[in-house]
């Protein structure tokens, strides 16, 4: 696999800077690969895990009550 040039480097930085904000979540030790397993069982990123987490905790405090 060809390594990316310095260029395509700087140019996904950039991108990733205008688009997207970034969060620092800690967890104690031990978590970090608890969550990685949960995200890789079903087939997602632990980035993309943790952002459907949020979103559906969200969503279920936004909901109005039965």
């Amino acid at each position: 696999m060809p390594k990316n040039s310095k260029a395509r480097i700087d140019a996904n930085r950039r991108y990733a800077e205008k688009s997207y904000d970034r969060l620092y979540p800690f967890v104690p030790k031990g978590r970090k690969a608890e969550i990685q397993a949960a995200a890789d069982r079903v087939g997602e990123t632990l980035n993309e895990y943790i952002v459907k987490a949020i979103d559906q905790r969200m969503e279920r405090e936004n909901s109005p009550s039965d």
